[in-house]
């Protein structure tokens, strides 16, 4: 009789091993399950600026960042604001993304870009990606942000805008992805090629809002580096 006891423990003891491996497998893959539905990239978006032609008789600007050339322009109050606010609406969309409140990072970038006197802009954005524990910073720029004089279907003067999107990685402090849109509404009859481009605004003459939004959606149908 006792024999059979300790024959017994023996078989449960030797369970023990082989329950406690399938235990620990089970709950690793729970965490990798969970792990999807968790955003794993953060994002820190730098506060838009404004770009404006340094003198009167010139009207070219240039990207701090990169120092590409751009046809500069009226800025209409708060655009940096608005274009800003149409990017953080897409990359909401990512899911993967998870995007660092902008009044902390707003904070944290103006404190260390009065410390760092003396270093680059990229410098300064690097530090800024280390201190927030960002992967990715988005530094953005408006050149141009004209509002249209007129209504849906008769302008005097057509919505113009530009503006520049730069993605930098925190680790290497290179920019990884750079996104473009500058445009000037046109009729079809001044410019039948962007056909496509004028249904896509709803067949009318769009307002500076509306033109930001059609190039946001048009430069992220380029965008490489989330899968949505």
């Amino acid at each position: 009789m006792l024999h059979f006891f300790w024959e017994k423990i023996h078989r449960v003891a030797g369970l023990v091993p082989f329950l406690l491996l399938v235990m620990a497998v089970a709950s690793y893959g729970a965490e990798k399950e969970a792990d999807r539905g968790n955003p794993h990239v953060r994002i820190a978006i730098i506060p838009f600026q404004t770009i404006l032609p340094e003198t009167t008789s010139s009207k070219t600007v240039f990207c701090p960042l990169c120092g590409a050339g751009y046809f500069g322009g009226k800025i209409e109050k708060g655009a940096e604001n608005v274009v800003e606010g149409i990017l953080i609406n897409k990359l909401q969309a990512f899911k993967e993304v998870e995007i660092i409140p902008v009044d902390k990072v707003a904070g944290i970038y103006k404190l260390i870009s009065a410390e760092t006197l003396k270093g680059t802009l990229f410098d300064i954005l690097k530090k800024v990606g280390t201190e927030l524990d960002a992967d990715e910073i988005v530094l953005g720029y408006v050149f141009r942000y004209e509002e249209r004089i007129g209504y849906d279907y008769a302008v005097e003067k057509p919505a113009s805008v530009a503006f520049e999107i730069n993605f930098i990685n925190t680790k290497t402090g290179r920019i990884v992805w750079r996104g473009v849109f500058d445009k000037t509404q046109k009729s079809l009859m001044e410019d039948v090629l962007q056909i496509s481009s004028f249904y896509k605004g709803g067949g009318k003459w769009q307002n500076a809002r509306d033109l930001s939004k059609q190039g946001m959606n048009e430069i992220f149908e380029k965008f490489s580096i989330f899968e949505r």
